[in-house]
């Protein structure tokens, strides 16, 4: 169902890599929802993915860029005025990788080179990105950023590794930041937390369908999926969330307030009783 939420807005949507991706399904949802968006990915995520595929789909143009260098997003920002006609209504941040995850490192035997790639990735990109923005005044007033984060930046999940740290990084940025662009350009900047997501990213980590299976029988609501995180993205790029800031929300199924849920409790309990 479209509401026309988006009507006449325009924007850039980081890292839709293939169909499973949050990324990928915003832009469709965004399509539909009336709003014009320039898609961009690294050039090696490119050659993985089938970005083209969505382009097509969607009717995007597709700026290739590298989210840790200024001179790409400069280019970037200024391509996509030209192509789009005008200033940037809304931007979604949909990036993040581990070298120490993907090489399998633990989280206690970082190689702190790779560490410092993933952070770069992760989080300083969208430091980065706001200050191409925010130089340039490429954002319309009531414009909307959004960054992806995930809940590991509050609590501890073993297996997520070092991408914990780069999540809680980005979260700060977006207070930090959100404060300077809404005070100035009137723009607000918030991160959405995720239930778990099979997305390629995602299944990257280390026993990825035990957290999965877990945030699903702990969570009233169960995990949100990434159409269903494609929606919530898209009601806070329209007009309807204006005073919204600053905020790190949590979409998640009620996960992130829970302590326990009967079904977790009762599978212990089996497994006691099985003994």
């Amino acid at each position: 169902m479209s509401y026309n939420l988006l009507k006449g807005k325009k924007g850039i949507i980081f890292g839709a890599l293939d169909e499973n991706s949050i990324a990928w399904k915003t832009a469709e949802r965004v399509k539909e929802e009336g709003g014009e968006f320039v898609l961009t990915n690294a050039p090696i995520a490119m050659r993985m993915g089938s970005i083209q595929e969505l382009a097509k789909k969607t009717n995007s143009e597709i700026i290739p860029a590298d989210a840790t260098k200024i001179d790409d997003l400069e280019n970037l920002v200024e391509k996509s005025m030209e192509i789009l006609g005008g200033k940037i209504d809304f931007v979604l941040h949909a990036i993040g990788m581990s070298v120490n995850v993907r090489k399998g490192k633990h989280y206690t035997e970082q190689n702190y080179d790779f560490t410092q790639k993933g952070w770069d990735i992760s989080a300083v990109s969208f430091h980065k990105t706001m200050q191409v923005l925010y130089k340039k005044e490429a954002m319309n007033e009531w414009g909307s950023i959004v960054a992806l984060s995930y809940m590991a930046a509050q609590r501890v999940f073993p297996d997520y590794n070092d991408m914990a740290d780069n999540k809680a990084f980005l979260e700060s940025i977006a207070r930090s930041f959100g404060y300077f662009f809404g005070k100035d350009h009137k723009v607000r900047v918030n991160t959405i937390s995720q239930s778990p997501t099979p997305t390629t990213a995602g299944q990257g980590v280390k026993g990825f369908d035990g957290f999965i299976a877990y945030a699903d029988k702990m969570s009233p609501l169960g995990n949100a999926s990434a159409l269903e995180c494609a929606d919530y993205t898209v009601s806070l790029f329209s007009d309807l969330t204006k005073k919204v800031t600053l905020q790190n929300l949590f979409h998640d199924g009620g996960f992130s307030n829970m302590g326990v849920s009967l079904e977790v409790m009762n599978s212990f309990i089996k497994g006691q009783e099985e003994q």
